[in-house]
């Protein structure tokens, strides 16, 4: 057993059985070349496209391209194609199969795939007997993609103008309860602002120097001036609540208009950098690389039985 992987020996043998490797090859290369054809092997053919994120915002520590590929590989969009393309069909899988999501899903990975490219681009390829289907599958996926991202952020505004337009209605109610206090206030002290203070004070005390003080008009001005007094504090709190909710109003609805301004939008989340076509050559399986593994594999085997043989003989 010493000299059984002896190279003179296996060269040797090489040579005298040079003949039987000849034939060994070319039947494997015969074989390998009719079992890798269409009779035995379907032929796929690919679609590629590649595309970058858009108008998607910051959610996490993932880039945006990150962000992309979790909503390519998510189950809304497969399940989207599933129906889309009728892939139980495609696939020759029984949709009353126990199993059936797990083959499903299985083959539809297989076939479909997403990746990160150098260049932060999202790339997707997609396998398919048919090279009309995968480019449309493949464009179908960037499609279902922008209408997930559309319906999530949708969904946000949405939710966004809802709370937005509660707080709104609550302030509102707040900033007319203070508004018809002031009202009424107003009508029976005759104040109509805490602003007015200065002046009131001025003119009565102007009055007074003149040596007015019994006249109607410096009357009307005590009369004022001592509501001011009384009123005053209560005049001030409601002020300040009622501007105080003017404000809020004002805040809330610049964000409710904003939130209601993303939701009406609709715009793309993707921007597409190389479109899928139709492949005019297929891409499965690569017969050459199929034949020449098989050949390679059957005269190494070949090999290893002749020096078993030949060991055997001495």
């Amino acid at each position: 057993m010493d000299n059984f992987f002896d190279n003179q020996r296996i060269l040797l043998m090489i040579w005298k059985r040079k003949f039987h490797f000849v034939l060994v090859g070319v039947i494997a290369v015969v074989l390998s070349a009719i079992f890798s054809g269409p009779t035995f092997i379907t032929p796929k053919y690919k679609s590629t496209a590649r595309i970058y994120p858009s108008n998607i915002g910051a959610l996490s520590d993932e880039s945006e391209t990150e962000q992309m590929l979790e909503v390519l590989n998510s189950n809304d969009i497969k399940f989207r194609m599933f129906d889309a393309f009728e892939l139980d069909k495609v696939y020759k899988i029984d949709k009353e199969n126990p199993m059936y999501l797990t083959y499903m899903f299985d083959k539809y990975n297989t076939n479909v795939s997403t990746s990160k490219t150098e260049y932060e681009t999202a790339e997707i390829k997609v396998l398919d007997q048919d090279p009309k289907r995968a480019a449309t599958m493949c464009d179908s996926i960037i499609t279902f993609y922008n209408n997930k991202v559309r319906a999530m952020h949708k969904a946000k505004d949405k939710e966004m103008v809802v709370i937005t337009q509660k707080q709104i209605d609550k302030k509102q109610i707040e900033l007319d309860l203070s508004e018809q206090e002031l009202d009424s206030i107003r009508k029976v002290s005759g104040l109509i602002s805490l602003n007015q203070t200065s002046e009131v004070t001025r003119g009565y005390m102007t009055a007074l120097a003149n040596g007015r003080g019994s006249s109607s008009d410096t009357k009307k001005i005590q009369e004022l001036y001592q509501n001011l007094s009384k009123e005053g504090t209560q005049v001030q709190k409601v002020e300040q609540r009622f501007n105080k909710a003017l404000s809020a109003v004002d805040s809330l609805t610049r964000l409710y208009d904003a939130h209601l301004v993303e939701f009406e939008k609709d715009i793309t989340y993707s921007h597409i950098v190389e479109r899928p076509f139709a492949a005019d050559k297929k891409a499965y399986p690569v017969r050459w690389l199929i034949v020449a593994f098989s050949t390679l594999s059957a005269v190494f085997v070949a090999l290893l039985a002749f020096l078993v043989l030949d060991y055997r003989k001495e």
